[in-house]
């Protein structure tokens, strides 16, 4: 069955860095391009970053671009979001989705807080 894990959320201080895991498994993954959403606590869920089935071509939200890199190794079928320079805003629930396929990970929780 199809399967969306992310993984490498945690808390960490202001400044820091993180980097998200998304792997996938259960379809041919690297036929679609995949999306990184967040959930900040009293806001609407948000796109953060995408990235088309072969990595290229990307695009991000203006609130990250520079600070987070989306990534993907279709060998591995996972798609990665590295996060730098992380602020209390970016404080959210983290998730994967796959374009075209409306498949959802289950969500991984970013906490930047010192």
């Amino acid at each position: 069955q199809v399967q969306l894990v992310e993984s490498g959320g945690g808390l960490v201080q202001p400044g820091g860095s993180l980097r998200l895991s998304c792997a996938a498994s259960g379809f041919t993954f690297s036929a679609y391009a995949v999306s990184w959403y967040r959930r900040a606590p009293g806001k609407e869920r948000e796109l953060v970053a995408s990235i088309s089935s072969t990595g290229g071509s990307i695009n991000y939200a203006d609130s990250i671009k520079g600070r987070f890199t989306i990534s993907r190794d279709n060998a591995k079928n996972t798609v990665y979001l590295q996060m730098n320079s992380l602020t209390p805003e970016d404080t959210a629930v983290y998730y994967c989705y796959v374009n075209g396929k409306d498949y959802w990970g289950q969500g991984t929780q970013v906490t930047v807080s010192s």
